[in-house]
């Protein structure tokens, strides 16, 4: 520990100083200007100059590819990767490899891991799945997510189908909600669906949204832990109902109010529907939402920037609530594509989005990375017998269907427990226990040392240390290593009295321990 520490303070002191400054500016922006390039740039800009705070400089190509690669499918760039980006001199390259990741698969794996936390898909207590229901329930998001499946549709089917929970697998959004009281039925569609907080209205206000899902019914089958989400069949009158924008229309005997409400959700014109997703997406890309935090729409909580959120729902509605479009938009703004490195002290210019938003790398793709790093695999444990709780070795964190599964890892570092389906939930935050289990646990020496990647690396380069050093950096950091880093490591080759295979060790496990590799930037 003694000898990582040692590193990591060479490594933070070969970027000080005015000349470091300078260098570590030139590597992680370049020196161009905000253009605008769509919507999206003309509304952050014009906030921006009625505040006079000056935008971030555009990110640099390197930087760039590891956050495009990290938000949109939760993964490193490999050093392939990083190479063959570095050599595209195209005027659009960055669109090209926009357009490619939302086709990788791994694209549906990590945004189904998103929406596998607001749904609370989750097969133990206190949600109650259970096993069939949670990989039915994954597979038909993953599908839809993969397919692009309009999201009106998508939101659609949730809310008015009936049927078995394994075999009509949208039902599972009524079924993955902890009370069955129709008051708690409309928490959660008003959480998912309108970003808002329901238990926040007055009481005549929940009142009369809890009439449209008061007739959900449950009943069990011979199946086990098999459920039919259906009607209650028990015959009732018609009877004048209140929507959320205070709309009246009457409910008649033989009518799903479940269908009502979601025709008056997904029309063009709610106030809800459209600005609650975009803002959410915008929040899972940029780290925070217009809205914040993004499951929190009242009054007294305005967007930073209304003009923006307009203009994001608006271009939603138009596409037909194509979500990848809506991706799109997002991630080939200047606005997305911002350095991390702030011009601006005021402290609104980060909810106005004057600059990219450092935050640490979620826990599940924190223990891919490290696993992609060192060529392991990381050990899962569930309460659900065999045999569902079987994973393969080479399974990734990102596509667990099952918040029940998990490690001591996830855990640790702030996986959410998926009971709520609140933005809270999630824990990205640094703590004590995290950061001694990077510097001094001996799972992450044993995956250093054991690692066959790393002794490739050693191998083919057991006779040129810049080389190794350099593939190293491509590896965990995404990008080359300055001639002062190569420079640092290279002394601390010499002077630490440790062979090459232990000092290029402390060097891989120095940089899994930086700000730079440990956060999106």
């Amino acid at each position: 520990m003694t000898r990582l520490l040692v590193l990591l303070m060479l490594l933070s002191i070969s970027t000080a100083g005015s000349g470091g400054e300078v260098a570590a500016r030139r590597q992680f922006e370049d020196p161009g200007h905000f253009a605008l390039k769509n919507a999206v740039d003309r509304a952050v800009i014009a906030a921006l100059r009625k505040q006079r705070i000056d935008p971030a400089r555009p990110s640099s190509d390197e930087v760039f590819l590891r956050r495009a690669f990290l938000d949109v499918i939760g993964t490193l760039p490999t050093p392939a990767e990083v190479i063959a980006f570095s050599k595209d001199k195209s005027p659009d390259r960055r669109a090209t490899l926009i357009d490619a990741l939302l086709e990788r698969p791994e694209f549906a794996d990590y945004w189904a891991m998103r929406w596998c936390d607001l749904l609370r898909i989750k097969a133990e207590f206190p949600i109650n799945l259970w096993p069939n229901a949670v990989q039915a329930y994954h597979r038909w998001i993953h599908d839809a997510l993969r397919r692009n499946r309009p999201y009106d549709r998508i939101a659609r089917d949730m809310l008015t189908s009936s049927g078995s929970n394994f075999r009509v697998p949208a039902v599972n959004f009524w079924r993955a909600i902890q009370s069955r009281e129709p008051a708690a039925l409309a928490q959660a569609v008003g959480l998912t669906f309108m970003g808002t907080r329901v238990e926040t209205w007055s009481q005549e206000q929940r009142d009369t949204m809890a009439v449209f899902f008061s007739r959900v019914a449950f009943k069990r089958t011979k199946e086990w832990k098999e459920e039919i989400v259906h009607l209650d069949p028990t015959p009732v009158k018609a009877v004048r109902a209140t929507l959320p924008d205070g709309t009246e229309v009457r409910l008649g005997p033989d009518q799903d109010p479940r269908q009502v409400f979601a025709d008056w959700l997904i029309r063009a014109g709610n106030p809800w529907f459209a600005h609650n997703i975009a803002n959410r997406v915008w929040a899972w890309l940029l780290g925070r939402g217009i809205v914040h935090e993004p499951d929190d729409f009242r009054r007294d909580n305005p967007p930073s920037n209304p003009e923006l959120l307009d203009v994001l729902a608006r271009e939603l509605v138009l596409s037909g609530y194509d979500l990848k479009h809506l991706y799109r938009l997002i991630l080939n703004s200047s606005t997305y594509q911002q350095s991390s490195i702030p011009r601006s002290r005021k402290p609104n210019a980060e909810s106005l989005f004057a600059h990219y938003v450092v935050r640490r790398l979620d826990a599940e793709v924190l223990i891919d990375a490290i696993c992609a790093i060192t060529g392991s695999s990381e050990r899962y444990v569930s309460p659900i017998p065999e045999p569902f709780t079987f994973i393969p070795e080479d399974n990734r964190s990102i596509s667990l269907a099952d918040g029940s599964i998990t490690s001591s890892f996830l855990e640790m570092f702030g996986r959410p427990p998926r009971d709520t389906g609140l933005w809270e939930e999630r824990n990205n935050g640094s703590t004590g226990a995290q950061r001694l289990y990077l510097l001094n646990s001996s799972d992450i020496q044993t995956r250093i040392e054991r690692s066959w990647k790393l002794n490739a690396i050693l191998q083919s380069n057991r006779r040129d240390s810049r080389r190794a050093i350099s593939a190293i950096y491509l590896l965990i950091l995404s990008r080359p290593p300055t001639d002062a880093e190569v420079a640092v490591v290279e002394r601390y080759g010499r002077k630490s009295g440790v062979n090459p295979r232990q000092a290029a060790h402390d060097l891989v496990w120095a940089l899994i321990n930086s700000k730079e590799f440990l956060h999106a930037h």
